[in-house]
């Protein structure tokens, strides 16, 4: 087995286009991707980039309708023909490039989620854009098209890599998306640790599961500004928490850095060191019983350079290094 962490970003993902003014804007991954550049030094014999191949409409079929796919296809046709950005709804809009973006990162959430099934990584990032945790089985919200980790999560399954897949989501907004994919799933394990009463409005922790999936669903709300060593504490007992309940094989991060203090879709206060002690829990975690098996997949994070710094500390992390200076 490697003990390697891969990296990867779809060559599709930055070219989405929503505009300047949108939060979800293209200079989100030119500056995490400069960020990891200049850290190279230290990830060099740690981390390396690798190649993803983009999605199939099969792989999307497994977790979203195909009226949501049409729906998307079509809206990006309109945008290539018209050369313009078009909205499909207040917060979520597509480009002439976003197609290939959207499954390109869906692909690559696949592509590094094998190769860590198959022990040919230890571990993995992926910097997945558009972001996907709001994207339901059959709706497109929260600027989020097709759901990266579910569409993940649902490929490992069918592949015979994993049977039972744990799905830590700590963007600041809960992941109702993800969510929905497997609120009836007894298979898949959803741990939301997410701000109250925040977008979309779901994630209540009421909210813990239906039929065969009653308790595998964890929702952990916390009040705006809580304190960062709450927050440690509380992610700590959550996972513990998930951990008494499910049994997992592999596990798939929403790793979401509008968590940050200072993030404007936000409203928290932690640190980029706070998210490093936060990966580095998960993977000793993944250490007992799914041979460390973790792959981080970009949700949120809208301050470009506090995205790269927050990166940076879960790629360090995730391959044991030492969090960087704060």
């Amino acid at each position: 087995m490697s003990g390697l962490t891969g990296f990867y970003l779809h060559p599709a993902s930055p070219l989405h286009d929503t505009g300047w003014g949108h939060p979800e804007h293209q200079g989100r991954l030119r500056a995490l991707s400069s960020t990891v550049g200049r850290d190279l030094l230290t990830l060099h014999g740690h981390v390396e980039q690798r190649d993803a191949v983009a999605a199939t409409e099969e792989d999307l079929l497994r977790v979203h309708t195909e009226s949501l796919l049409e729906m998307v296809r079509e809206s990006c046709r309109i945008a290539e023909s018209r050369q313009t950005l078009v909205p499909i709804d207040s917060d979520t809009v597509v480009s002439p490039s976003t197609w290939d973006a959207a499954v390109g990162s869906a692909g690559a959430a696949i592509t590094a989620a094998t190769a860590v099934a198959r022990g040919e990584l230890a571990s993995a990032f992926v910097a997945a854009r558009p972001p996907g945790h709001h994207a339901t089985p059959s709706h497109a919200m929260g600027f989020c098209l097709f759901n990266n980790v579910a569409v993940a999560a649902r490929r490992l399954q069918a592949d015979g890599l994993a049977g039972s897949v744990l799905v830590v989501d700590w963007d600041v907004h809960h992941g109702n998306g993800t969510q929905d994919v497997f609120y009836e799933d007894p298979s898949v394990f959803y741990l939301s640790v997410h701000q109250v009463h925040h977008y979309p409005g779901t994630g209540g922790a009421h909210e813990t599961g239906a039929g065969k999936g009653v308790g595998t669903t964890l929702n952990v709300p916390l009040t705006v500004g809580t304190s960062r060593e709450r927050y440690l504490r509380a992610f700590d007992e959550a996972l513990e928490e998930a951990l008494g309940r499910f049994a997992p094989d592999f596990v798939l991060v929403s790793a979401g850095f509008d968590v940050l203090s200072g993030d404007p879709l936000g409203g928290q206060l932690l640190e980029p060191v706070d998210l490093h002690s936060m990966t580095r829990r998960v993977v000793e975690v993944a250490a007992g019983g799914c041979q460390g098996r973790v792959v981080a997949v970009l949700e949120g994070g809208y301050v470009p350079e506090r995205l790269g710094a927050g990166a940076v500390a879960v790629i360090r992390a995730l391959a044991g290094l030492e969090a960087p200076p704060a």
